[in-house]
């Protein structure tokens, strides 16, 4: 049976959530993953623990306390009362923080990985011709980088796609503005509607694979060239 309105409508709410939550990953979490590759202070066990800490933590606790944070007696919410911005539980933007915080080491953790790989030859090298940080890091480190953030944004984007206890918890359920296709999923198995849910979730399965296979291609490509 084709997608109804309803599912078409979880279907892009997702692909957008998705695509500004990875935006909003690569723009934040790559200044978090330079400092970690490059810095010998002390805090980069405890800070690197706290960005892996959704690879490990239950999404509905990770989504418990983002919803009392942004709640109306949090810290989050009380500034963003203080904007005039009310607060953000059940809404898009407070989708997109949670996804943020859960898919954060998603992106770090690659980023990191490539940052570390290029080592200090091609930094000092850029030195001896005189180019300054910012000079190096767009000139030098992104281009040698950019297999970090091909997987990097791969990653975030489908980790964000398939996100349901974080969202959930956050979001709530509200048709064409909270409820994302795995919420979609899970409505359709408790109304016992089976066949829209093997609909959404067969596409969700080869989304997955397609995803999985394209990253596993590029690593290859990289390995071959290596």
């Amino acid at each position: 049976m084709p997608l109804d309105s309803v599912a078409l409508a979880a279907i892009w709410l997702t692909f957008k959530l998705a695509s500004v939550t990875t935006l909003v990953l690569l723009l934040i979490g790559t200044p978090i993953a330079w400092w970690l590759a490059r810095t010998t202070s002390r805090m980069k066990g405890p800070i690197g623990a706290v960005v892996a800490l959704p690879l490990v933590l239950p999404p509905t606790v990770l989504g418990f306390y983002l919803l009392v944070a942004m709640g109306p007696n949090g810290f989050i919410g009380q500034f963003t009362q203080s904007l005039g911005l009310g607060t953000l539980p059940f809404t898009f933007a407070g989708l997109v923080v949670g996804s943020v915080f859960y898919s954060l080491p998603f992106v770090v953790q690659p980023l990191q990985n490539a940052f570390e790989a290029i080592g200090e030859r091609p930094l000092e090298a850029a030195a001896t011709l005189r180019a300054g940080p910012w000079d190096t890091f767009f000139s030098v480190v992104l281009p040698l980088a950019r297999p970090g953030f091909i997987t990097a944004s791969i990653l975030g984007f489908a980790h964000t796609v398939g996100e349901f206890g974080v969202v959930l918890m956050i979001g709530g359920n509200i048709p064409g503005q909270t409820r994302v296709v795995s919420v979609q999923i899970y409505d359709h198995v408790e109304a016992m509607e089976y066949a829209q849910a093997h609909w959404l979730a067969g596409g969700m399965l080869l989304f997955s694979f397609l995803v999985l296979l394209v990253l596993y291609g590029s690593r290859l490509k990289q390995g071959w060239r290596g």
